[in-house]
Formats: structure tokens, C-alpha cells, sequence
């Protein structure tokens, strides 16, 4: 691996532990407004410097992050379909390698749908981005996609999708969190990032999903949803980071959600 894509890696899973705290915000690509995202810059703004990378497409990236942000982008280059179709999995490339190099990417990011009706296409498409991501130097995180089929995220499906995904190049996986998931992780050759995935009921539910991950191998989580509908994304943030790289229990996590929580009302109920 050459000098630029080993430096890309490690902006985005510091020595610190090796792990990685992405904020996934690219949900409008398929999704449009989605609650809590429909002003991208005011959510994302307060959340940068608590994360480790952003992921988010090139759209938003121009319109609602600083240039001076010093944070590390996973960008997402597949889509060509929206939440409107049955079928999520016709997506195919929707930028090009030379984009991600002139926006600095550290990385790029497609979708794979293994078992639905679009996989030959997905899998083409991760085949062709990690030739063109080793020539550029950005490595690629191949996203195990399920459309709205959620009952597929079991061990069994998701091992597949994930050493599929290794074996066609991919630097990174993206992969739900399961039952038996120290299997899907031993079966992959390169390391796991977990997404969250829908809103969960609550903090500790997310909280608890991400210490198990790490526990059973994960390196690090790609989460949206379940840090920037919270009513508290801030706090929700340093508390997985508390997990992702301190190695923090949840009930630690929660001490520190509900601590960060307090001292936010403090400042605010403060007078000028």
C-alpha cells in the first residue's frame, strides 16, 4: 500500500486507539430532507469537531462544510435512485475517481447489494472504483447495503456480502451490527466499520450497539441518524467516542451523554 492511501487510512482511525468515529450525513442521496438533516450545514457544523470523518456526498460537501475544516471526507460516489422505488439496489456510479482527488477525499464510498436484483452492477462498480482508487491513491469503503429489506442482517448474509467486498478490493467495509457478528469480522480481511442504521428508541440502545461491535472486533461505526435526530447529537458524540476509542462501558458512555447534556444546559441557561 503506497504512502497516500496508508496516510488517508490513518486520518481517519487515529493512533489513538485505531478506530474510527465517522458521521454519516450522505442520507439525502436517496433519501432527500431528511428530519434533522434538512439544513445540512446547521447540523453538521456543531458535530465536526467530535468525529473523526465525515461521510456525505459531493453536493453537500460544497454547499454546507468549511473549507478549513480540518476533517478527514468519505465521499459517496454511488446513487441513481431514490427512497420513492421498491427496489433501492439500481444504483450505479454517480462520481467520478478524478472528482473525489480534486475535493481531497481520504476515501470513497459505494453501496453493494449482494442478493438483490442489481448486484452484478454494484459489485462491477466496486471492481471498477477500487482500480481507479489504487491508481489515485484513496482507498474505498464498499457499503453492504440492504435496501428495504432489513431481515437480511443476519451473520450468514452479511459474511458473505463482507468478504465478497474484500475479495473485489475493498479497503473498508460498512456492515450492520448482528447476532454472532465475531463471525462476519473473522471472515473479513479488512477492517469493519458499523452503521447505526434507523433511529433506535434510544441513547443507550445505540450506545450499546456500538460497544458490542467494538467488542466483537469492529473498527469504529459510521453513524447518522441515531447522533443528529438525537435531542442531544453533541453529547451523543463524545460518548461514542468514549466507546470507539477509550474502550468506555456503556453505563461510562451514558455517565459521560448525561454529563455533557448538563453542562450544555448550564451554558445556555447562563446569563450573558
Amino acid at each position: 500500500m503506497d504512502w497516500g492511501m496508508r496516510n488517508r487510512i490513518a486520518r481517519m482511525f487515529p493512533a489513538r486507539s485505531g478506530n474510527t468515529v465517522m458521521l454519516a450525513v450522505d442520507h439525502g442521496y436517496f433519501m432527500g430532507p431528511t428530519r434533522h438533516l434538512e439544513n445540512a450545514a446547521a447540523t453538521i457544523g456543531p458535530l465536526i469537531p467530535h468525529c473523526d470523518a465525515l461521510a456525505l456526498t459531493r453536493g453537500v460537501l460544497r454547499t454546507s462544510v468549511p473549507a478549513g475544516a480540518p476533517i478527514p471526507i468519505v465521499l459517496r460516489v454511488s446513487g441513481g435512485v431514490t427512497i420513492l422505488q421498491e427496489d433501492l439496489s439500481h444504483e450505479t456510479l454517480t462520481t467520478p475517481m478524478h472528482e473525489a482527488v480534486r475535493l481531497n477525499a481520504c476515501a470513497v464510498a459505494l453501496s453493494v447489494f449482494v442478493g438483490s436484483p442489481h448486484e452484478h452492477e454494484t459489485l462491477a462498480s466496486l471492481g471498477k472504483l477500487v482500480s481507479e482508487g489504487e491508481e489515485a491513491g484513496i482507498p474505498v469503503m464498499a457499503i453492504t447495503a440492504v435496501g428495504k429489506e432489513l431481515e437480511k442482517r443476519d451473520a450468514r448474509y452479511l459474511a458473505l456480502a463482507c468478504r465478497v467486498s474484500a475479495e473485489l478490493g475493498a479497503h473498508l467495509v460498512k456492515t450492520y451490527y448482528c447476532d454472532g457478528f465475531a463471525k462476519v469480522v473473522e471472515a473479513c480481511p479488512v477492517p469493519l466499520v458499523v452503521a447505526g442504521g434507523p433511529k433506535l428508541d434510544s441513547e443507550e440502545a445505540a450506545l450499546q450497539l456500538a460497544h458490542s461491535a467494538i467488542a466483537e472486533g469492529a473498527h469504529g461505526v459510521d453513524m447518522g441518524r441515531n447522533i443528529w435526530q438525537s435531542p442531544h447529537p453533541v453529547p451523543m458524540l463524545k460518548a461514542l467516542r468514549a466507546i470507539v476509542h477509550d474502550r468506555a462501558t456503556v453505563l461510562e458512555a451514558l455517565g459521560i451523554f448525561h454529563g455533557e447534556k448538563e453542562a450544555i444546559a448550564a451554558r445556555t441557561a447562563a446569563p450573558a
